[in-house]
């Protein structure tokens, strides 16, 4: 077959060429350089370099003037090849036409029409009867006549475009189009713009418009973003049409107005910036003259981060912002998961200013910090929910800290120092939060003051194969100084004790082999000793102290508390053991079973406010165990065993069973007796193709898909109360993939007390690779089902080299 070289319009035979490439290499080395990827484009200096090559069955024509091929021609370049029957080259302008099942594949983007007329150098030209297909998107259509204006920009006209695959033969019907009459794409911008487009769905028309500007990557760009819709109980029907502002490359805004039909028009807003030194992001919302609560609505959150210029005064400074309000105590409820600030639909707003920093072992922070505490209608609040207590502001904070390394000193080798100074004066502006016009029970004291603290800790370790010990040494002392007096009249106060304990531990290995299986299986053993003095601090307000959580990780700590307002004169043995199975080859954790318990040898008189006295004796035995022995099942469980009462007074049993992509069940069962109400609770999270339910086993998946075309997931979570009967939380509906499409449609029910529940139809139209119409459920999705898969998972971009011919 003839071959032949195109550069500049002249004609080059391969040998001439190759005698043009040897001499250059001849009058300059060439130099390699090492790449594991091709260039998906090559540099402005080079394009203009490259050559053009053409090859078919018969050339003829006249030398510097025109060039015909015929018979399988073929044109290629480094991002362009063509092919057709006949190709026509004149010299003079540069200009190739081409007919007979014409093909152009340019960076991977496919056309296929009847007769092109191409200008190569400005790649200027006119394409007939087109039909093609976009490498990133995956969308293809068809249009009577494109107009390339030059390499990155096109005019289409009479345009149908969808994702939905082409059939081998016949008429394509894809199940959704977008159709107008010229689309001008820029691919500079990465942008398109149809004039008069429509967007229809099964041949009905959902969506049309004169003028509609999309993005043809994913790159950020100016415009509306696809409406919102939801259905909401307390809400009514709520409308939200964003406004995307790409500012600059790192900053950008979006506008969320919604109109509520039950309360008004809501107007939320974000700004994002980033860079070299600070970064953070504004939320807002304001709703004028909320018709449910007859006032007006808003709330707001700031959260930034400053890297501040080194002083030597003030080494590696960091400041930091956080903060967040909203109008009014009932702004939690009527908002739970509407509000684009998604993160003040709770009950407890942080308000804080942190300045921070280090050098070498010492580090240094000043803190500023109020709350927000949100109150509760008496009507919503069941009688047995749990309590909020409202934390003390902090006004200011300054702490100090020194953690070097281990110490060299005569006498004190491998020791580790720890050292800690603290300055914050505590500030309440709150009256405790009535419900039907009962206290809630704060167990708090509201008694402003300041308080000092200094904390030295200092520890060894010995460790060998199989055995470890680690002594440990702490002085613990605080001063009050109250702008009122205490009970006993007092304003002044200090408090110093010492702790001391001694942790130490075991370790046996051995190789065995379980269910056929070769395992190495551990035991250890584990011990910890501790003692603390009395020291009466009853009268003292509890600042920053709460009970730890009773796990098998808090229970071997020498204070039951955290925080540094209670210091529990505790004197106990606390002993446990815990076995491990590993995989020999991978080292994979296959198995974990361990029990612990806390032997007090006095009882314990410091306590919290509210809270008993606790007896001397032996503590409820924990056990916890969690197995994950094949990689698609795992189970874990935890149990409190109360030894008097001869009965579990805490359970925690889990199981997940994850056989592959998009499939996933897991189970949960929660008994709580330790609490004043106590709870059963059962909770159940789903993710599954529904075929798989009738027998169907041909679930394989497909790349850039979910398991394959027109299938049906059933997705969900629900939370039910086995004490008082009834469904707490659910999340439950139906995904359909159809390959170009997936339809969704999910049910969504939030408990708020006893006789109240906040409940949400979410439904959704994804056309993939275009846009999203309805709802968005799958924040809520991911949020509430356990290892829920999103059907349309990111995978990284395709190459042009992908399709190359």
């Amino acid at each position: 077959m003839p071959r032949a070289s195109l550069r500049g319009g002249r004609w080059m035979g391969w040998l001439g060429l190759a005698a043009g490439v040897a001499g250059a290499a001849g009058a300059q080395p060439l130099v390699l350089e090492p790449s594991l990827t091709l260039q998906e484009r090559l540099p402005p200096t080079v394009q203009g370099k490259t050559p053009t090559v053409v090859e078919g069955a018969r050339i003829h024509g006249r030398t510097d003037e025109r060039t015909v091929v015929e018979g399988g021609a073929v044109l290629r370049r480094h991002d362009v090849t063509l092919r057709a029957e006949r190709l026509e080259h004149t010299t003079a302008d540069d200009t190739a036409v081409a007919s007979g099942g014409v093909r152009v594949n340019r960076q991977g983007d496919v056309y296929e029409g009847d007769r092109l007329q191409l200008k190569l150098d400005t790649f200027e030209g006119r394409f007939d009867n087109v039909r093609f297909q976009f490498l990133r998107t995956g969308g293809q259509g068809e249009a009577s006549r494109v107009d390339f204006l030059d390499e990155h920009r096109a005019v289409a006209h009479d345009v149908k475009y969808s994702t939905c695959e082409r059939p081998p033969g016949g008429r394509w019907a894809p199940a959704w189009a977008v159709t107008a009459d010229q689309v001008q794409f820029d691919q500079t911008t990465d942008t398109g713009v149809a004039l008069g487009g429509r967007l229809e769905f099964q041949g009905v028309p959902i969506l049309a418009a004169p003028w509609i500007s999309f993005p043809l990557s994913d790159a950020r760009k100016s415009g509306v973003l696809p409406p919102t819709l939801n259905l909401d109980s307390q809400s009514g029907f709520e409308t939200t049409v964003p406004y995307y502002f790409n500012l600059a490359p790192n900053r950008d805004a979006t506008l969320y107005p919604t109109l509520m039909t039950k309360r008004g028009l809501d107007l939320g807003g974000e700004y994002r910036y980033l860079a070299r030194t600070y970064a953070g992001q504004l939320r807002g919302a304001w709703m004028g003259n909320d018709r449910l609560r007859d006032r007006d609505r808003w709330a707001y959150a700031l959260q930034h981060q400053h890297a501040l210029p080194e002083l030597d005064w003030l080494p590696g400074a960091g400041l930091r912002l956080n903060l967040n309000r909203v109008s009014d105590d009932d702004y939690w409820r009527d908002f739970p998961r509407t509000s684009v600030i998604t993160n003040l639909a709770q009950r407890l707003l942080a308000n804080e200013v942190a300045l921070s920093g280090g050098s070498g072992p010492w580090s240094y922070s000043l803190l500023a910090q109020r709350w927000q505490t949100l109150g509760a209608a008496s009507t919503l609040v069941p009688a047995n929910a749990e309590q909020i207590v409202a934390p003390y502001d902090r006004l200011p904070s300054l702490a100090l800290r020194y953690q070097p390394g281990a110490l060299t000193l005569a006498g004190l080798d491998g020791w580790r120092l720890q050292a800690e100074l603290d300055v914050t004066r505590f500030a309440t502006r709150r009256t405790p939060t009535v419900w039907d016009g009962v206290s809630a029970g704060d167990q708090r004291t509201d008694l402003d003051g300041t308080r000092a603290l200094g904390v030295l800790r200092l520890s060894r370790r010995w460790e060998a194969p199989g055995w470890y010990i680690e002594p440990r040494l702490q002085w613990h002392a605080r001063q009050y100084r109250f702008e009122q007096p205490l009970g006993d009249g007092r304003q002044q106060v200090s408090v110093a004790l010492p702790t001391a304990s001694v942790d130490a531990g075991l370790i046996f290995e051995r190789d065995t082999r379980l269910f056929d299986r070769a395992v190495v299986q551990t035991l250890e053993p584990r011990v910890v000793l501790s003692t603390t003095p009395y020291r009466d601090q009853r009268l003292l307000p509890v600042y920053d102290s709460a009970a730890y959580d009773f796990n098998l990780a808090t229970i071997f700590s020498s204070n039951p508390y955290g925080g540094h307002d209670r210091i529990a004169d505790l004197q106990a043995i606390t002993y446990g053991v815990t076995s491990r199975l590993y995989a020999p080859d991978s080292g994979a954790e296959l198995a974990t079973v361990g029990l612990a318990q806390r032997l007090r040898l006095r009882d314990q008189r410091v306590t919290l406010p509210n809270e008993g006295a606790a007896a001397e004796g032996r503590s409820d035995i924990l056990i916890g165990a969690t197995v994950n022995w094949t990689p698609q099942w795992s189970f874990g469980g935890t149990w409190q065993y109360n030894v008097a009462r001869r009965t579990s007074v805490r359970t925690l049993l889990s199981a997940r069973y994850l056989p592959g992509p998009y499939r996933v069940l897991s189970v949960a069962y929660r008994n709580n007796e330790t609490t004043a109400a106590p709870s059963r609770q059962l909770d159940i999270g789903w993710q599954w193709p529904l075929a798989a339910l009738w027998g169907e086993r041909d679930l394989t998946p497909v790349p850039g898909r979910a398991l394959g075309p027109q299938q049906w997931y059933g997705v969900g979570r629900l939370n039910y109360s086995l004490t008082d009967r009834r469904i707490v939380d659910l999340v439950a509906g139906f995904e359909y993939d159809a390959g170009c499409w997936i339809g969704r449609v999910v049910v969504e029910r939030l408990q708020q007390s006893r006789t109240s529940a906040n409940q949400r139809i979410l439904f959704q139209l994804e056309f993939s690779g275009f846009s999203r119409l309805g709802s968005n459920p799958l924040q809520t999705l991911r949020t509430q089902i356990p290892r829920y898969q999103y059907l349309r998972e990111d995978v990284n971009p395709p190459s042009r080299f992908q399709r190359y011919e």
